[in-house]
């Protein structure tokens, strides 16, 4: 399987699994954040889900891939693995997804195993996505497709202007930097592709757009809540790039900016089908 035993590439895990982290994870759908990717699908598929988190894209997968097909879904973290599974059986998919733990930079699965290779906002947190990217193209067949799709923090945008939300966006980068991660993965994930070997690949770029009153609450307090009690407030502290008050400052930004009436944020995602 061409594995080394220094395979394994590692880095801080930024988020965290705090329910503030899960509740935008459990947000998401094929439909909302693997549109690029379903004219691809068919029945009788088999794919690989990495990073699958909570589970929602991975089993809108498995729906798209039937009858006959499969996924194989496998992240990092056993605690959401757990929560994956569940929420497969109760869409009624448990014959047709299995979960594994795994590290993307050594995958223990043979050459040439999956017809389609899958990672939603997965290469902006390991520690080196172009072998990340050797990997899943390793295990993909000939003719499949590698897909992969990350946001990019610096293209992020949002209205009205506020100093604390300025501050959070560097901070964030910061971070993740700090944490081994590249939080403007988007625009990387084309230059990463042509480094892992890839020579037929299509970039394209979507975003995410929270304006409704119900979806700026939603996004202003998840992340409200992420910045003060979730994994990335204690390595944020931990590293001695904020404070618990410059923290609890940055929440409070948060809160004033979702109460705005006209508020609008935009996350701009990179997206690239990779064809074996």
């Amino acid at each position: 399987m061409n594995r080394t035993p220094d395979a394994r590439e590692t880095a801080v895990y930024t988020h965290g699994h705090h329910e503030s982290v899960l509740r935008s994870h459990r947000w998401r759908t094929a439909a909302n954040s693997a549109a690029y990717l379903i004219g691809e699908l068919r029945p009788g598929m088999h794919v690989l889900d990495v990073g699958c988190g909570p589970g929602t894209i991975t089993a809108d997968l498995a729906e798209l891939v039937a009858p006959g097909g499969r996924v194989t879904a496998v992240d990092a973290a056993p605690d959401v693995l757990a929560q994956a599974s569940a929420y497969a059986a109760e869409r009624g998919l448990s014959g047709a997804v299995d979960f594994a733990e795994a590290d993307v930079h050594a995958l223990e699965f043979p050459d040439d195993s999956f017809d389609v290779v899958h990672a939603h906002q997965v290469l902006q947190h390991v520690g080196d996505p172009v072998r990340a990217l050797r990997e899943m193209r390793r295990v993909c067949r000939p003719g499949g497709i590698v897909a992969v799709r990350d946001a990019d923090y610096a293209a992020m945008t949002w209205y009205p202007r506020t100093p604390g939300l300025e501050e959070w966006q560097s901070l964030y980068r910061r971070v993740a930097r700090a944490n081994g991660g590249e939080p403007d993965a988007g625009r990387r994930l084309l230059s990463w592709a042509r480094e892992a070997g890839f020579t037929q690949v299509e970039a394209s770029a979507t975003a995410w757009c929270y304006a409704t009153a119900e979806e700026v609450a939603w996004w202003s307090s998840l992340w409200a809540d992420r910045t003060t009690a979730s994994s990335y407030a204690s390595v944020a502290t931990g590293g001695g790039h904020a404070t618990p008050e410059g923290l609890a400052d940055i929440a409070a930004a948060w809160h004033a900016w979702g109460a705005a009436p006209d508020a609008w944020f935009s996350v701009l995602n990179g997206e690239l089908l990779c064809r074996l």
